[in-house]
């Protein structure tokens, strides 16, 4: 059994050499040249490093997911260009992220003021989760352990702190009510 575990790990890890050290590099999906090449070897190497990839899933170039050991993604969704998240995330079906979206995984402690923060390590990490049918604009970032309801828009350069409704369409920083799409 421990054999079977290693083995498992060992093979995460190849793959993730091969993303960081090689894929992640290439064109986007839109580049007329080795674009869906590109797009093809991300995705078949993130299926042996995400914990769950669905079918037709879009990693973008430069994306940084940590290990990915537990990323979840649905069908049809896709990690933007230059997205960096923590290795637990929840993406949905039928996700678009735009480019440069940050999702942040924890924050440094702060409550004590006898002790420098610095010292102070970190609050304990919090998992994101992504719903179905949600459109991420470009330049978002999310704090800590947000959930993002299904058809939810999440407006460029929003900073995404609080969770809202579903079908809600949220910017501004920090986040706030637009208008409800229902």
């Amino acid at each position: 059994m421990k054999i079977h575990s290693v083995e498992i790990r060992f093979s995460q890890l190849f793959f993730l050499a091969i993303y960081y050290g090689l894929l992640r590099y290439l064109p986007s999906h839109t580049s007329p040249v080795l674009g869906k090449t590109s797009t093809f070897l991300r995705y078949r190497c993130c299926t042996h490093i995400f914990k769950q990839c669905g079918k037709h899933v879009n990693v973008e170039r430069k994306a940084n997911f940590g290990s990915g050991r537990n990323i979840v993604i649905g069908d049809n969704s896709s990690i933007g260009i230059n997205a960096c998240m923590p290795s637990n995330t929840i993406i949905g079906e039928n996700v678009m992220m735009g480019p440069n979206c940050f999702i942040l995984g924890r924050n440094h402690a702060f409550d004590r003021t006898d002790i420098p923060m610095i010292q102070q390590g970190y609050f304990p990490d919090q998992q994101t989760i992504i719903g179905n049918d949600v459109w991420i604009g470009r330049d978002v970032l999310m704090t800590p352990g947000r959930t993002i309801s299904d058809g939810t828009i999440v407006a460029a350069g929003c900073v995404l702190t609080k969770d809202f409704a579903p079908y809600s369409i949220v910017g501004g920083n920090p986040s706030k009510l637009i208008r409800m799409r229902k």
